[in-house]
């Protein structure tokens, strides 16, 4: 479903047409279509909303307005049974109120911070963070961007990124670690997230799921004839992870109809060893999780933290 910001029953018979032909296509697809195509209804149609705080106030861009598909807290479970967390709030770099889940296992081989993608929030991925927790044995911190969840403020790709950057600082404290000692997990929208706070500071791995070369690539790909209404240089991850030196695992979905596989293929052929691509077989935009990828994943942090270890060794200097 199309949530909150343009009606069905909005416009002409062609648009009302278009809107339920490409509700089918997903969120992702479906916002980026409309923020390209009907972006001036959401004058008239976004829901009320109470008067934003000092850092709130900014504006989103054309496509913006439509990309970022936001769940408000309380929708959703926020008390998921089989998962331990700890609420956190903390400031993004323009002082918004952000909100987040630090998941802590017991004796933990590994501390992921999650990106997640352009829909829901973070109560939505209770399911894979129970995985994580007690079967992968990880510590997660997942987070919400501004204007999902309990975050205050509005969503914005750059204001995203500075989002990604403050929960990064927020689990480094935390967690008492490094950027080289955690690890960085994208979704979708939140793959190029983890893209760019990669390229900044190194993880000591990086682990995207059903992401996208660039956007504009994926508005070429549907709708090339409005395409260039997106910027090439916004979340442009096939430029950017060139500038990522460390391990890499990227997996998508064979059946993907939303991001094709084509798209995650050229990013991963983009970056640097080492690094591994997961074809997860017959699967789609959203439920790329089986058993294969698991055990890919529980493969990858081991060999990451070998990775990590090698790297510190001392070197052997010749007199």
């Amino acid at each position: 479903m199309i949530r909150g910001r343009t009606s069905e029953h909005t416009g002409t018979p062609v648009m009302r047409r278009t809107i339920r032909r490409w509700r089918r296509k997903g969120t992702f697809l479906c916002g980026l279509f409309l923020s390209i195509l009907f972006g001036s209804l959401s004058c008239n149609a976004q829901e009320a909303t109470p008067p934003p705080s000092r850092a709130e106030k900014k504006t989103q861009t054309f496509y913006e307005r439509f990309l970022f598909l936001q769940s408000k807290y309380p929708r959703g479970n926020w008390s998921p049974k089989g998962l331990e967390f700890q609420d956190v709030f903390f400031p993004s770099q323009d002082g918004t109120n952000l909100h987040g889940w630090y998941c802590p296992a017991k004796d933990p081989r590994a501390v992921i911070l999650i990106s997640h993608g352009n829909a829901g929030h973070v109560a939505d991925r209770a399911p894979w963070l129970r995985y994580l927790q007690h079967e992968a044995q990880v510590s997660v911190f997942i987070f919400d961007y501004q204007g999902y969840g309990r975050s205050e403020g509005i969503p914005t790709v750059k204001g995203a990124i500075a989002d990604a950057k403050a929960a990064r600082k927020k689990l480094r404290e935390i967690a008492d670690i490094k950027d080289s000692e955690m690890f960085l997990m994208g979704e979708s929208l939140g793959g190029a997230i983890a893209v760019q706070l990669a390229a900044d500071s190194p993880p000591r791995g990086l682990i995207l799921q059903s992401t996208f070369s660039s956007l504009r690539e994926i508005a070429d790909l549907h709708y090339s004839k409005l395409s260039w209404m997106v910027p090439k240089h916004t979340l442009n991850s096939h430029a950017k992870i060139s500038d990522y030196q460390g391990p890499l695992l990227v997996s998508h979905g064979t059946a993907d109809q939303i991001i094709p596989l084509s798209s995650g293929k050229k990013l991963y052929h983009a970056a640097n060893e080492p690094k591994h691509f997961v074809e997860v077989k017959r699967a789609g935009h959203r439920n790329w999780f089986t058993r294969e990828y698991a055990n890919t994943l529980n493969q990858f942090i081991q060999l990451a933290n070998k990775h990590a270890m090698k790297s510190q060794e001392p070197q052997n200097r010749v007199p």
